[in-house]
């Protein structure tokens, strides 16, 4: 099983997109899949048209047990089967605030988890104790941008966040790299801002890049995966989340 962390230290680059996208396309290629909804805004439990639940991500980082985990998740509409959805709670907010205390919570939870293939972790775009809390649970992370100014420099502080929590409570987690989100061909910023990220990050900035189509916000918009929305706009973005999935399952981890 595959732990992936999203994550991403400025608002606004569509991190949550990105998990919506790499569990569209987790789906279409038939793998079990637990979305874990650790931003308060709960953005991805709505876009995956979640049943409700018993409980909530905030209960489970409160009292990590079997118990509370299987109160806390519940099928996605997305399938009759194959995608779930540990349900965020704007409760959560609360454990942001432990930053540095208890930092395996959520990764002690996920002991309990044995029927999935790959988790998705949806961190919330902040470098508190909830995101520290989601990463220290993954065996990889990638970073999200979009190619401007602030996006990238924020692209930095996640990275050295990944590797602080390397060298202390998550010896097992890897930076996958840089997923570079909202991309537009003919915009002479993007491609400087482009190669900005190609000189720092080198190999780690993956490729292909998602490109900005409307498909997207219309598949979330409708609470369907982008595989099953019709176009060329949806195809091409599918097709950028199976190769990115791809280089998520085959990337060596310890």
């Amino acid at each position: 099983m595959l732990v992936l962390g999203v994550c991403s230290l400025k608002g606004g680059v569509g991190k949550t997109s990105v998990t919506l996208g790499l569990a569209s396309a987790a789906l279409e290629r038939g793998l079990r899949t637990l979305v874990v909804d650790l931003d308060p805004q709960g953005d991805s439990t709505l876009a995956l048209a979640t049943a409700p639940a018993a409980g909530d991500v905030a209960g489970v980082l409160e009292t990590p047990s079997a118990d509370t985990l299987a109160a806390a998740t519940s099928p996605s509409a997305w399938a009759e089967a194959g995608l779930d959805v540990l349900v965020g709670s704007a409760a959560s907010a609360r454990h942001d605030a432990r930053d540095g205390d208890d930092l395996d919570r959520l990764r002690f939870a996920l002991a309990w988890v044995h029927d999935y293939d790959l988790v998705l972790v949806d961190c919330p775009p902040s470098l508190g104790g909830l995101t520290r809390t989601g990463l220290t649970a993954c065996d990889r992370a990638v970073v999200v941008t979009e190619p401007g100014l602030f996006s990238v420099t924020a692209v930095g502080r996640a990275m050295r966040t990944i590797d602080d929590l390397r060298r202390g409570p998550a010896a097992q987690l890897q930076p996958l790299g840089v997923v570079v989100n909202r991309v537009r061909a003919r915009s002479v910023e993007q491609a400087f801002r482009l190669e900005e990220l190609r000189g720092l990050y080198g190999p780690l900035v993956l490729t292909p890049f998602v490109p900005e189509r409307a498909a997207l916000q219309q598949a979330q918009g409708a609470a369907q995966p982008v595989h099953a929305w019709p176009g060329a706009g949806a195809r091409e973005l599918a097709g950028a989340f199976d190769d990115l999935l791809d280089r998520a399952l085959r990337a060596p981890r310890t």
